[in-house]
């Protein structure tokens, strides 16, 4: 075989030196059949790896070697189109290639490892989300949102901070959905959780997202217990050109972005850099923002394509302030009815300047090394090591003042607009007679050494900041071969090793001298000065040394390390494909306390490793060119999370740890025709053994009648079960060429399964009973389970494009509290009202240049058209009595969020 394959080589090369002279250029145009030029499409000759992108007008040039070939044009969310050529020399335009789409994401070369689901063929549930829908839709939103335009997602801006948005899949949050950028993976290894505000720059750098939900097809060990969230990022192989940018829109937003790429040069490299900025007031009160963007690629390719080399650095440094989203110090909807539905609980001034206790600030900066290998024909092998370094936290409060605290007392609170009077605090913590909103007087006099001092508990209240900072690094292989023309074959392994430091430090003492800390059980009753300002010269540099920093009320740090072995084995052949996968999983933890435990005792705990694995499998079948059907099955073993196994922030091993398990199964069906193209699906996921930890109140002295000798702490829930069972629609009509709609509706019933008991736990951590709490039955809250969405387009004259969209939210109900299920007669979870949504939009595309090569993009986005006031969530779960004072059934008692209302953005956009 290998004397017949050397033959093979030296013959085809005697071949291309005979027809050297034919060698020529071809250009041509590729467009979507909807929407016009796509910008970034793949273009390869058929049978090689010689290939171009188009640029942002959709054009190409290719250079060939042969006089007639074919090649292969493919795209993000598009079928995959064979166009035939015949050039003797020079060049040769072979005019205008017409992709479909097919709405997943197919076979487009991009480097890296990139799990990409295709339609008729990879058997999961997909939606696509494409650049050029990106660059229209998002304006001023924030990336999640543009995911509510798909079946069983919910996203929302939460708090409404800058970066502050959540996403639910099928029901599921963030913490448990699959996030990849290019096939890495980016959950927090300790907990999972995605920060959206460490990403706002994504948006910037994507070619296209798709959610895969459910299963997935990723071939990583890793278990997405709603979906996968696979973002495609730009890379190097672009044309030469750029873009420059700017987007207005409402309470002063202004981004402006640049961009420009060299094209692959005659040296095989290439560069491409991106950098943007946004400010703005921010839509809620008091949540003023700032964040940078950039984005550096360098590539490097070799004459036959056998080696494709990329780096890159991106990042996304922020400062934002917030209205905070946790339970106890959130404002209720009585407060917002009082002073607005932009009323932010932590916000006020200082010395005449916006000052609020929830100030976000963080930089997250990720660097990537990918190599593609073509090691033959039929084996490919795509490696990528990463690391990345973040650093920031966010403010909050620390301390109160005599008999208040900051979450229940209006004592420094106007009574006009509810805002904080900060300088009243400054007053009362220096010493100064102060009168308060409410008409009371108060001196401090508790000086020390002619010191006033703050500390956690009675005496004074100060800004603090909870570090949570890491470094990170990974290693991912996949090696993919050909084992014949039906079956093909992918291993590979996912090494991560994760170290996350933990800790508070000093923001502002407002007009204290000093504060006392006496967490430090090795260093007690220390008198700090030093305080630590919470902006971007905090987060610039991310190699700063921390050792010096002086900490308050804890310290630890997180060590996490990953090693995953995976396999999937792939088999097509006519009008069937399959597949089957195998991942193993060891996690392990290890935790270091450097204030609870003493050194003489030890302060890190010994590794606690953890092993959890997938199986999961699909078949797909054409019916015909039409019709298509599906179905999936998986079960993952998952191993619990860092809270999980160190239980109430100590080293204290929880022995009764368990991996969590989730059984999903699926069924599709695909309709695919000249103008309407139709999917559905029907899912069920269990998921058992899960652990939480809810904040209650414990009857400590079994008491009912009497709340006055509750305690406040958590209640560690270990064994709760999760059933979400549900049904989805998406579909795209083209009844003419002028007039698309797209659509979708999801039908969801996710509800808790059995009751689940834990351990009660003190301020102290010191167990003080056990809760019970009956959630058999319960509602899942935080995500409307049921949803649609119906779009208009119109595009009366080429480039020029009109489109409308309507929203609906339906069984929406609150996020649980524990203290509401611990009797058998609760009831339930709270449905919040539906609520209906539209929002609008206008572009155009106007072509300038003497070839009419580059062009100006404009866009107006309207979100929330008609400004309906809605409630998006509810952090409690109260329900109203007679005579309780309500809103629109709701009792007003409830910590919740309204939703945003109307918003706009204007984009202006030069492409050259």
């Amino acid at each position: 075989m290998k004397t017949i394959n050397n033959l093979f080589l030296i013959v085809a090369m005697f071949l291309v030196t005979s027809v050297a002279f034919s060698q020529g250029t071809i250009t041509g145009k590729v467009v979507d059949s909807e929407t016009g030029p796509l910008p970034g499409a793949s273009v390869v000759v058929k049978g090689t790896t010689n290939g171009a992108s188009t640029d942002f007008d959709g054009k190409f040039r290719l250079n060939v070697k042969s006089a007639t070939g074919t090649i292969e044009v493919s795209y993000v969310g598009f079928g995959t189109k064979t166009v035939t050529f015949n050039v003797t020399s020079g060049t040769k335009d072979i005019g205008t290639i017409t992709l479909v789409s097919n709405n997943s994401l197919d076979e487009v070369v991009i480097v890296g490892i990139v799990d990409i689901a295709k339609e008729r063929e990879t058997p999961v549930a997909v939606s696509t989300i494409r650049a050029e829908e990106i660059v229209e839709r998002l304006g001023n939103q924030e990336l999640p949102e543009l995911l509510n335009a798909t079946p069983s997602v919910y996203a929302t801006k939460s708090g409404g901070g800058f970066g502050d948005s959540r996403i639910n899949i099928r029901g599921f949050d963030q913490r448990n959905t699959a996030v990849l950028v290019n096939g890495v993976p980016v959950n927090d290894m300790e907990n999972g959780a995605v920060y959206w505000s460490n990403w706002t720059g994504l948006a910037d750098v994507a070619s296209a997202i798709q959610i895969q939900r459910g299963l997935g097809s990723s071939k990583l060990a890793i278990s997405s217990v709603g979906g996968t969230l696979n973002i495609v990022t730009k890379t190097t192989e672009r044309n030469e050109g750029g873009f420059v940018g700017t987007t207005l829109g409402n309470d002063n937003y202004l981004k402006t972005i640049a961009s420009y790429s060299t094209g692959r040069m005659e040296s095989g490299f290439a560069f491409t850099g991106l950098f943007s900025r946004t400010a703005g007031d921010g839509y809620i009160n008091g949540t003023a923002f700032e964040g940078y963007n950039y984005f550096l690629g360098f590539g490097w390719t070799d004459e036959n394509r056998k080696h494709d080399i990329q780096f890159t650095a991106t990042g996304a440094p922020q400062v934002h302030n917030q209205r905070t989203t946790s339970f106890f110090n959130a404002a209720t909807i009585a407060q917002y009815q009082q002073f607005g539905d932009k009323y932010n609980f932590n916000h006020g001034t200082l010395n005449g300047e916006e000052f609020n206790w929830r100030r976000n600030f963080y930089h997250k900066p990720v660097l990537s090394l990918n190599w593609d290998w073509n090691i033959s024909d039929d084996t490919k092998l795509s490696t990528v090591g990463y690391a990345s370094f973040g650093r920031g936290g966010g403010t909050g409060d620390i301390g109160r003042l005599p008999g208040f605290n900051f979450a229940n007392s209006d004592l420094y609170r106007s009574p006009t607009n509810g805002e904080v009077q900060w300088d009243k605090i400054v007053q009362y913590n220096s010493g100064q007679l102060t009168t308060f909103p409410n008409g009371e007087t108060l001196q401090r006099n508790d000086q020390e050494n002619g010191l006033f001092i703050n500390d956690s508990r009675d005496n004074g209240i100060s800004r603090r900041a909870s570090i949570n900072s890491h470094n990170w690094f990974g290693l991912l292989a996949n090696l993919n071969t050909r084992i014949n023309d039906n079956l093909t074959l992918d291993v590979g392994f996912d090494a991560r090793s994760y170290k996350g430091f933990h800790y508070r430090r000093l923001d502002n003492l407002l007009g204290a001298d000093a504060y006392r800390d006496d967490s430090d059980v090795n260093n007690p009753d220390r008198v700090l000065t030093n305080t630590y300002a919470s902006d971007f010269g905090s987060i610039l540099n991310v190699f700063k040394d921390i050792d010096d920093e002086d900490k308050i009320n804890y310290y630890n740090i997180g060590y996490v390390r990953w090693l995953g072995l995976f396999g999937q084995l792939e088999y097509k052949k006519d009008a069937i494909s399959a597949f089957v996968q195998f991942s193993g999983s060891n996690q392990g933890f290890s935790r270091e306390d450097l204030f609870r435990e003493t050194v003489a005792a030890g302060q890190r705990t010994d590794w606690e490793n953890i092993l959890g694995g997938t199986v999961k499998g699909g078949l797909n079948y054409n019916i015909d060119e039409n019709h298509n059907v599906f179905a999936n099955a998986g079960y993952y073993t998952k191993q619990p999370s860092f809270d999980a196994v160190y239980l109430s922030n100590t080293n204290t091993l929880n022995d009764d740890y368990r991996n969590e398990k989730v059984f999903g199964a699926e069924l599709g069906y695909g309709y695919k025709s000249e103008k309407l193209n139709v999917s559905v699906n029907l899912y069920r996921t269990s998921w058992t053994d899960r652990y939480s930890s809810i904040s209650s109140r414990f009857d400590v002295n079994n008491t009912p009648t009497d709340s006055s000798d509750d305690e406040q702490g958590t209640t560690s829930l270990q064994g709760l079960e999760q059933i979400h069972m549900g049904a989805e629609l998406e579909f795209t009509y083209k009844p003419v060429h002028m007039l698309t709609f797209r659509g979708m509706a999801s039908f969801g019933n996710w509800e808790y399964g059995g009751n689940v008991a834990g351990p009660a736990f003190d301020q102290n951590n010191t167990v003080i009973g056990e809760n019970k709490l009956f959630l058999d039955g319960v509602k899942v809250g935080n995500a409307a389970q049921t949803t649609m969405r119906l779009a208009a387009i119109v595009e009366p004259v080429e480039r020029l494009k009109f489109d409308i969209a309507w929203y609906r939210a339906d069984n929406l109900y609150a996020d649980i509290n524990a203290e509401d299920f611990d009797e058998v007669d609760h009831q339930g979870s709270l449905q919040l009202p539906a609520y209906t949504l539209f929002e609008g939009g206008m572009s155009y595309k106007w072509l300038v240049g003497k070839e009419k090569e580059n062009n100006i993009f404009f866009r107006i986005n309207v979100n929330n058209l008609f400004n309906t006031t809605y409630l998006a969530e509810s952090q409690t779960n109260i329900f109203a009595n007679p005579g309780d004072n309500t809103y629109d059934g709701i009792d007003t008692a409830n910590k919740a969020f309204f939703g945003f209302g109307r918003t706009w953005n204007f984009s202006l956009r030069y492409t050259f």
